[in-house]
């Protein structure tokens, strides 16, 4: 047996271990979380203990190096997050939606964004007219923020926003929101995606160079240590890399190669290693291949640790830890009998559940054709719910840990995603490694040979190059036209109603902190609580930082 490095009890047997485990870690964790029920067993009255097996690499859930779970309990002490991805058209009719799926049994908010709210465009610049509200809801301003979230219950729900060239800027109106609802600052959880170096990678949803666009990474964490210590401020997404073609040691590799430059970059800016560590977190795709993702998962997880704790010195157990969000994949439907899609976000959450996620998004069976409806959002979460209750699988800490496939998968997973990342370090890091358009060759070329196994049939698709059927043209849910009006007149009402002399100072501020090294939240918050919008605050920054200039990768 392998043991990691500064591991104790070398000389236990896998039994010996499993009781000393059960006895220390578990009790304690046990002691203080408790259970969600007093006992745990199958239909047929057979007792579920809370692990078996041994640890194949020396740790045990809640134990460096976390292969097992970053925690004792995992979901026997509580199920992950049910967080569904939810907005469109306006933040009217998002902020129903999530009404609808908290009613549902939602445990916590997810906001997608529109392309012109991502990339700093506000909804009356010509660039964003084709665009308003269509993959997502647009937020020009603090009052869009307050009708997103209006009647939400902000201090008891967890807030994730999948924004990134832009997240200072949402960050600070939801922080804005917050404080004017009376939510304590440490009351206030979510995460940020705030991960700009997939977007130059895998995604395109930039606006500003490297740089800058680390800066305002670091900055963010900055003014989240002082101002909403329990927020998770960046969330290093390995899901964009996987939907651009990746696979999955790709995913793996290139994800925690730029969580690696991210942690650089906070310490250069002065950090301490255990001060934002424990605040990072990641975000992971869940594909077909149940076994291949179960394995993902643990060998990400078993390589973070080793790398914070080894590599960066890390003394925070909390530091060491790798904890994500999963979605199913996008990438991965199809339009062709939309109702088998149902059955591959199964196998898809399952995996992520089994794989020790901390929350999970669960895809819509039609969004390969168009937003999903209410109905099959709800079918969705109830998925999740499925599982949670019904399977099993959140009754033992990783049940399927110690089996030889799942093993042998996490070793080679690591294997060679450690390859990859030290050839992503031969090219100068993750920075530099996009830069010249490395990461993007290596993402087209797992994309295009993927497409050609679909093509020839080497990789059958069930419905699409297999077992083929002619259907009935498909119930396709479309969201408001009208709503795109209702948007700009909201936007023309702030500019006309807005003290434009505090907005022009505060804007002048923007300029000045971002000529310096000042933290540029600290004077954002103040202008979008005066109603500055997200496209006049990013026009102010693009004057001092520019435009981001992709690489030809062809």
């Amino acid at each position: 047996m392998d043991h990691a490095a500064g591991d104790t009890h070398n000389d236990e047997t896998d039994t010996q271990a499993l009781a000393r485990w059960r006895t220390t870690t578990w009790a304690r964790a046990r002691a203080k979380q408790g259970e969600r029920k007093a006992k745990f067993s199958t239909p047929s009255g057979l007792e579920c203990e809370p692990l078996y097996g041994g640890a194949p690499d020396g740790g045990f859930p809640g134990e460096y190096p976390f292969t097992r779970g970053v925690r004792p309990t995992m979901y026997r002490g509580r199920f992950w997050t049910m967080r569904q991805y939810a907005g469109f058209s306006s933040a009217r009719d998002t902020n129903q939606r999530f009404k609808v799926l908290l009613a549902s049994g939602q445990t916590g908010l997810s906001t997608a964004f529109d392309l012109p709210t991502q990339i700093g465009y506000d909804s009356d610049h010509p660039l964003a007219s084709p665009e308003i509200g269509l993959v997502g809801v647009p937020i020009n301003s603090l009052a869009a923020m307050e009708l997103l979230f209006d009647g939400l219950p902000l201090g008891e729900v967890s807030t994730s926003m999948t924004i990134n060239a832009t997240a200072s800027i949402l960050l600070c109106m939801y922080v804005a929101l917050c404080r004017r609802a009376g939510v304590a600052a440490e009351a206030i959880r979510g995460t940020v995606q705030n991960d700009i170096l997939k977007e130059y990678a895998a995604r395109g949803n930039y606006r500003f160079p490297a740089t800058p666009s680390m800066r305002l990474v670091t900055d963010l964490m900055a003014f989240c240590k002082r101002e909403a210590p329990s927020w998770n401020t960046i969330s290093i997404s390995g899901y964009h890399i996987r939907e651009a073609g990746s696979n999955a040691v790709q995913e793996v590799a290139f994800t925690l190669a730029n969580g690696r430059a991210y942690v650089q970059a906070a310490l250069a800016a002065g950090f301490d290693i255990d001060e934002f560590a424990p605040r990072l977190s990641f975000f992971f795709n869940a594909h077909n291949h149940l076994f291949e993702e179960v394995a993902k998962f643990r060998a990400a997880r078993r390589m973070w640790a080793r790398i914070m704790r080894e590599e960066f010195g890390a003394k925070n157990p909390e530091s060491w830890m790798l904890r994500f969000h999963t979605q199913t994949a996008g990438s991965m439907l199809t339009s062709q009998q939309p109702d088998n899609n149902v059955v591959r976000v199964t196998l898809q959450a399952l995996a992520a559940v089994l794989g020790g996620t901390q929350s999970l998004h669960t895809n819509s069976r039609d969004e390969a054709l168009s937003l999903p409806s209410e109905d099959s959002a709800r079918l969705a979460l109830r998925t999740q719910q499925v599982i949670a209750h019904e399977s099993g699988a959140a009754d033992v800490v990783d049940p399927l840990g110690g089996a030889p496939y799942i093993e042998a998968l996490t070793d080679e997973l690591e294997r060679r995603s450690l390859a990859l990342m030290r050839e992503v370090d031969a090219r100068g890091g993750a920075v530099a490694a996009i830069e010249t358009g490395f990461v993007q060759r290596e993402i087209l070329r797992s994309a295009l040979q993927w497409q050609r196994e679909v093509d020839s049939s080497q990789r059958v698709i069930v419905g699409v190059n297999e077992f083929t059927a002619v259907e009935p043209a498909p119930r396709i849910f479309r969201p408001d036209p009208s709503a795109r009006e209702q948007v700009l007149a909201d936007l023309a009402r702030v500019r006309k109603q807005r003290d434009s002399t505090r907005v022009a100072a505060s804007l002048e501020a923007i300029d000045r902190a971002a000529a310096g090294s000042a933290n540029l939240l600290d004077v954002i918050l103040p202008a979008v609580e005066h109603y500055a919008t997200l496209g006049e605050i990013c026009a102010v920054l693009e004057k001092r930082f520019g435009a981001y200039q992709a690489p030809d990768v062809l």
